[in-house]
């Protein structure tokens, strides 16, 4: 449990010296000091027992053993007692839409909410996802303008929310992530700029996407679970698409994250050069070698098939084309999974979160768990390996010295039990507690 003290005197430690040498009086301002029971700095690695963190303006800037006392800082400096807790970096989601929930009446809001609406609902989407434990996530759809803000404003400190890593989308006409199932005229005013035809006209998709302000593009190699059309999740996109897209992506410094189910589909978009396939539902040997050969993440959304095989059985808002999709592919999803992490591809946590519902990101775990990933994995692909995804690997996802203080602690240890995952008791993001679970 955690209990913010006031500063107290106690007799120097041998670690506490070494940290009055370490650390300079400039760097005392805003100091806190965490008291961890068990520390896993390095996921991947061990967990250490009593350790003490030391934030020092949003960033860490000692890891010590023991316990050192608050009279090696200034007079401000506060002790954060996580001595009963398990004390991990925090999780990181490499596949949401915060924008939205899968549901009955995602129709009538698509014409009944405003933009402000749909904007207002991200803010409390987002500060759901932060208070389960997510302090960084890759959002992979949604309206472009809206979503920049909600990043923005969250860097900024106007809102609450994880970091967001900001995806434009990229499609083809019909394709996956273009609309559908609505009248001629609404497909005319709903259907987005960075919609494309051929090569020429997706590399003008890509650059402007870029140019309004992607971190990353989101393409859609192959058909879709929730699109309302009886297209398939076979391939859509071209190879001269897929090439297009990648190289001009690229070339702006901008990674390429594709969606893809069918294997065909997977295997084109590897050889064209994406950085990671989102779901990978049907990935074959060869979509293994070349996961492999080229270092791509598998974002496997195990939770997104888990919802929609649910909902295809017991809700009716869904229509008889997707049902049949979310049966076949959520149903297959798991054991696919399965196969690819036995054979050694790059994982990389992410959800699908918006089809489930947010805050419930961490269900994700438990469901890799069951496909046979051990715990101590799952956590490095939520952390360690989503943030090498990211390209963030210099600031995130480990709890060592100089980079940022993104914390969260459990009351049990998610090694021995995963499910410990399902309620976080402790939250910082970049050095500002979030969540406390103060003592009585």
């Amino acid at each position: 449990m955690l209990a913010f003290l006031p500063p107290r005197k106690s007799l120097l430690s041998a670690a506490a010296c070494l940290l009055f040498t370490i650390l300079p009086a400039t760097s005392w301002a805003q100091v806190q000091v965490i008291h961890a029971g068990q520390l896993l700095a390095v996921p991947g690695q061990a967990p250490l027992k009593q350790q003490t963190l030391v934030v020092t303006d949003g960033k860490i800037t000692g890891v010590f053993p023991g316990y050192i006392s608050l009279d090696k800082f200034a007079d401000d400096a506060r002790l954060i007692d996580l001595s009963s807790s398990f004390v991990m970096p925090g999780l990181m989601d490499m596949h949401v839409h915060l924008q939205g929930e899968l549901g009955p009446n995602n129709d009538s809001e698509t014409l009944r909410l405003s933009d402000a609406d749909v904007a207002m609902k991200s803010v409390f989407f987002a500060e759901k996802t932060l208070m389960s434990g997510f302090t960084t996530v890759r959002d992979l759809g949604a309206k472009p303008e809206q979503i920049y803000a909600l990043r923005d404003a969250i860097d900024k400190g106007w809102v609450s929310g994880p970091r967001i890593i900001a995806a434009g989308r990229v499609s083809i006409t019909g394709g996956h992530a273009d609309v559908d199932g609505m009248r001629a005229d609404l497909l005319e005013k709903f259907t987005a700029k960075t919609v494309c035809d051929g090569p020429f006209d997706c590399r003008r998709a890509t650059r402007r996407a870029i140019k309004f302000g992607a971190d990353l593009i989101k393409i859609t190699s192959t058909g879709g679970v929730l699109s309302d059309t009886n297209t398939g999740t076979g391939v859509q996109m071209t190879d001269g698409e897929l090439k297009e897209v990648v190289e001009t992506a690229h070339g702006l410094g901008r990674k390429v994250a594709s969606h893809a189910h069918a294997a065909a589909g997977i295997n084109a978009a590897l050889r064209a050069g994406v950085d990671s396939i989102e779901h990978g539902s049907y990935a074959d040997e060869e979509s293994i070698r070349l996961f492999k050969q080229s270092g791509a993440y598998l974002v496997p959304t195990l939770l997104a098939g888990d919802t929609v095989v649910n909902m295809a059985k017991t809700a009716d808002f869904m229509s008889d084309d997707i049902k049949a999709k979310a049966i076949r592919v959520g149903g297959d999803m798991l054991k696919n999974f399965s196969r690819a992490q036995r054979a050694g591809v790059n994982i990389a946590f992410g959800t699908d979160s918006g089809v489930s519902r947010h805050g419930g990101n961490a269900r994700e775990a438990v469901l890799m768990f069951e496909g046979g990933m051990s715990a101590a994995e799952i956590l490095k692909s939520a952390t360690v390996n989503a943030a090498k995804l990211i390209g963030y690997q210099d600031s995130l996802g480990t709890l060592e010295k100089g980079k940022l203080a993104d914390i969260i602690a459990t009351g049990i240890s998610p090694l021995e039990d995963i499910s410990a995952l399902l309620t976080v008791d402790f939250v910082m993001k970049a050095g500002k507690v979030v969540k406390a679970h103060e003592k009585s």
